[in-house]
């Protein structure tokens, strides 16, 4: 499907889109971002779709993708700190410490990352960032299983390289 029809096509379906996006969010500005964000990720990987399916069915699949990735990322983010390990003594020692510890393997993964195969660097960044599988294969051209072997192969040099990390 070209650009022009398949951006007509989600033109036609985005008041029934916009009603899944707020039975997801609940929210008039977060339905309305899921939806353009929705049709944003449908216009990058229009030539994918194939003729004669379901294209509601398919960015539908796409919004609930994006939906269940946003709520994954944001969890990950939330780690709430209690009043109470603010009020510690030991919280400027402990950060300063952490603070080197920290800045020493942050040095020490990015030297793991530039170690990996480009492809497989590629393919891992995308899926740390979030990007499902059939996303990664997307945008980089390559089948399926492929993407998943790279993935494998940069987790476990990962793994292999920053063995020290590892707690016992």
């Amino acid at each position: 499907m070209n650009l022009i029809d398949f951006t007509e096509a989600a033109q036609r379906l985005k008041p029934q889109l916009y009603s899944h996006a707020f039975h997801f969010t609940r929210d008039e500005d977060d339905a309305k971002d899921l939806l353009q964000e929705t049709l944003m990720k449908g216009v990058r990987f229009c030539h994918r779709f194939d003729n004669g399916t379901n294209l509601k069915g398919w960015l539908y699949v796409i919004m609930k993708n994006t939906f269940y990735n946003s709520i994954l990322k944001s969890k990950r983010r939330s780690e709430v700190i209690s009043s109470e390990e603010l009020d510690s003594p030991n919280l400027m020692l402990s950060s300063t410490k952490n603070l080197s510890e920290g800045k020493f393997a942050i040095e020490d993964i990015n030297k793991a990352m530039s170690a990996l195969r480009q492809e497989y660097r590629m393919a891992f960044q995308r899926y740390f960032e979030g990007y499902k599988y059939e996303e990664i294969a997307g945008e980089l051209n390559i089948p399926l299983g492929t993407v998943k072997t790279y993935i494998f192969q940069a987790r476990t040099e990962l793994k292999k390289y920053l063995k020290m990390y590892r707690s016992s």
